[in-house]
């Protein structure tokens, strides 16, 4: 059994060359050992800036290299589903980034894919490895807030670029599937459950078609509520409360925490509006890409469970799904 998994990675997204290299670079299990573009000379350049050996013009070349052992797949939304199921029928496991594919129907195709090659696939939500999270579920499961009947949540930030993939529709561009999708993903989490109904409103760029502004509420069983909003052309910030009979959790860097400082979970008793009832929990520093990326590694080289694998996926989809129903229709939707 190797000891090292040898990573390929498709594309020179900003999320592969900002994070998520680096953090394989750094892991235990890992190194990156091939990186591909459809641009030669960009991919050449990455696999220099990273001390990368491999660098290839094509995703196919890539894929066909034997001594390639899992691929992560950074690429646009549209090409998530496709391309993770070319690495598959090449024998390769992958790790494909947020929003696993455009819509839980075509998610559903990926199963079927990686049942039939019998290797393991992963959505990157990077959030649920971070200790904070973990630290997060376990509070609500022990009871510290009393029984937690909401989660609030914002995700925001300002994009205009016309050329941004995120700004792109026909790709999967707009804000619920580039970051509204994080709000779902830590509901479905920490409430250990799946949402049963949806309603959302869109606001839609008139150039690019995105949604650009998206509030949305899933209601959860036993009457739990979910209440978000996410933007790509608002302020930047993002922050999580959750709610109980008893208390509150806030996590002020839900989503983006630092790899290289320490975070903090705000528990308040709700004493007063003045903090008397206020508590911090110290969460050391942690680099969730890291942690990801360990996580896979030790389910391909060890056989080891991954947390989460496709049928979470596909859940999360399904609420997707349902809101982008809701929008149109006007009225609740069933993931």
């Amino acid at each position: 059994m190797r000891e090292t998994l040898r990573w390929g990675v498709l594309g020179c997204a900003g999320i592969a060359v900002k994070a998520v290299i680096p953090a394989i670079q750094s892991s235990r299990l890992g190194r990156v050992a091939a990186i591909a573009s459809r641009d030669l000379t960009k991919a050449e350049e990455t696999a220099a800036a990273f001390g990368i050996a491999k660098a290839y013009g094509s995703y196919e070349a890539l894929l066909a290299d034997p001594e390639i052992d899992a691929i992560y797949n950074p690429l646009p939304n549209h090409l998530h589903v496709p391309m993770t199921i070319m690495a598959l029928e090449s024998g390769k496991p992958v790790l494909c980034e947020k929003p696993i594919a455009l819509r839980a129907e075509e998610a559903v195709t990926l199963l079927a894919a990686q049942k039939a090659a019998g290797l393991p696939v992963a959505e990157a939500f990077m959030v649920r490895h971070h200790p904070q999270w973990k630290t997060a579920r376990a509070l609500v499961a022990e009871g510290r807030i009393g029984d937690v009947r909401a989660i609030q949540t914002i995700f925001s930030y300002f994009l205009d670029d016309p050329q941004n993939v995120r700004n792109q529709a026909s790709i999967g561009g707009g804000g619920l599937l580039d970051v509204g999708c994080y709000a779902i993903n830590t509901a479905r989490f920490l409430f250990d459950a799946e949402p049963i109904r949806a309603i959302a409103l869109m606001e839609r760029d008139p150039a690019f078609g995105t949604d650009r502004l998206t509030s949305g509420l899933l209601e959860f069983p036993g009457g739990r509520q979910l209440v978000f909003t996410c933007a790509t052309q608002l302020a930047l910030t993002q922050k999580v409360t959750v709610l109980g009979t008893s208390g509150r959790i806030e996590i002020p860097s839900p989503f983006n925490a630092p790899a290289d400082a320490a975070t903090v979970l705000v528990i308040d008793d709700g004493r007063d509006l003045a903090g008397g009832g206020r508590e911090e929990i110290a969460i050391e520093p942690a680099d969730q890409y890291r942690e990801q990326a360990d996580a896979f590694a030790a389910a391909v080289l060890a056989g080891e469970a991954l947390s989460s694998g496709l049928e979470d996926a596909i859940a999360n989809m399904k609420a997707i799904d349902a809101l982008i129903r809701s929008a149109a229709s006007g009225r609740w939707e069933t993931p």
